[in-house]
């Protein structure tokens, strides 16, 4: 049942995420007043539907993404365009360019896309990359300042009564000078301990056969107590206590440096994503492991998910609020890698259309400064080959990993 908890979370933080990847899109066109004529999460059926303005909003009986309906992507073709193939039919392109142009009602060609500028163009197609790059940092701004993470207080947990040295299992040192759960330290041999670790360093810094006056405090008052450190099985020093934990929140600082590391580290993946594929499908033939650092499917994602709440124990988990915490992380991951992933200068992607944007940006700046004529919008619809292929191998990529996190699955354990 617990694991059941963690893919429902994952599954409903991906549909958002989605969903909101494509508001990233929707809210700049209708700023620029582009036609959006449809709005929907999901896809099949629909279970739900309003119509806003132009827009029609819906959800739909299979919520496995969503997506934004823009009118009029692609120009018309420039003269002198072939637009027929060699037996006789529209290329690709054409076809593609044909598509667009009826999806324009009569009397609104003015609110095509293509008809807006490249910086306009570049603004809507990279609102749906920011909005997930917006939702990982919010989300990683309240894992780690609003949530915290748990870290060894100097609130005493447990005192063993017996522990292991180098020479067996001996009295602990604590235990026998009076230690108790519950007792905050307070100082050691008269300096003040602001961490559990600052107590670890005095601890092994004493001598063998060294004692040092630990000052606890106990119901509001302090006790001064003498203990005497052993040597431990691994060779630190030992007065034999457990800490207990409390939560610290991160500092803003602390939020950037995170998800500056997980932009490099999510870029450096991108960057050998097929090496990685290539990995993960052999790895599926063959007996080599996995690696637990390396790309998953949406499957994966919630194989994860689930781990954490249904053996948060075994993983090291301490209570609900880490729990809570590692579940938000997966989501913020994910939508870095996103926000990365779509960034990809290839259509259909996100950053293929931002490309092109940027192509006819430069090449109309060039005719404005030659004094040339206007050329007009870019002809993106001859990148639909590409759009193709590329599409069919996002495919072929996205089995691949599905196939392997259901027969050879990543674990955090």
């Amino acid at each position: 049942m617990g694991s059941i908890v963690g893919i429902v979370v994952v599954v409903i933080g991906i549909l958002a995420s989605v969903a909101l990847h494509e508001v990233g899109h929707m809210l700049p066109a209708k700023k620029f007043g582009v036609l959006v004529p449809d709005y929907a999460v999901g896809f099949g059926p629909a279970l739900w539907k309003k119509k806003i303005g132009d827009t029609t909003y819906a959800l739909r009986a299979i919520l496995l993404g969503g997506y934004v309906k823009i009118v009029g992507m692609y120009a018309p073709a420039r003269p002198g365009t072939r637009l027929v193939g060699r037996g006789g039919k529209p290329t690709l392109a054409q076809e593609a360019r044909e598509a667009s142009a009826e999806e324009i009602p009569e009397g609104q060609e003015h609110r095509a896309f293509y008809r807006l500028s490249a910086p306009k163009k570049i603004a809507v197609m990279l609102g749906g990359p920011l909005m997930n790059l917006l939702i990982c940092i919010v989300l990683s701004a309240v894992t780690m300042i609003g949530i915290g993470a748990p870290t060894a207080s100097r609130t005493i947990a447990d005192v063993p009564a017996t522990i292991m040295s180098a020479s067996g299992e001996v009295a602990s040192p604590a235990y026998e000078a009076g230690v108790r759960p519950g007792d905050t330290v307070v100082a050691w041999n008269g300096q003040p301990v602001a961490t559990f670790a600052e107590l670890q360093r005095a601890v092994g810094a004493t001598q063998e056969g060294e004692s040092a006056v630990l000052t606890v405090e106990r119901d509001g008052t302090t006790v001064d107590l003498t203990v005497s450190p052993v040597t431990g099985a691994q060779g630190a020093r030992l007065v034999g206590v457990t800490a207990g934990y409390e939560y610290v929140s991160a500092s803003p600082a602390d939020v950037a440096a995170a998800n500056w590391q997980m932009f490099t580290g999510t870029t450096a993946v991108v960057t050998r994503l097929p090496q990685a594929v290539w990995q993960v499908g052999r790895s599926v033939f063959t007996d080599e492991k996995r690696d637990s650092s390396g790309v998953v499917s949406v499957v994966g994602v919630g194989r994860l998910a689930g781990e954490v709440t249904g053996d948060s124990q075994a993983l090291g988990l301490r209570d609900t609020r880490q729990v809570v915490a590692v579940l938000l992380s997966l989501l913020a991951s994910l939508n870095m890698a996103l926000f990365v992933f779509n960034l990809i200068p290839l259509p259909p992607l996100d950053g293929g259309h931002i490309l092109g944007a940027i192509y006819e940006g430069m090449r109309r700046t060039v005719a404005r400064v030659r004094g040339a004529e206007d050329p007009g919008p870019a002809d993106t619809a001859r990148l639909v080959p590409v759009t193709w292929v590329v599409g069919g191998l996002l495919v072929a990529m996205s089995v691949i990993l599905i196939v392997a996190d259901i027969v050879k699955p990543v674990s955090l354990g």
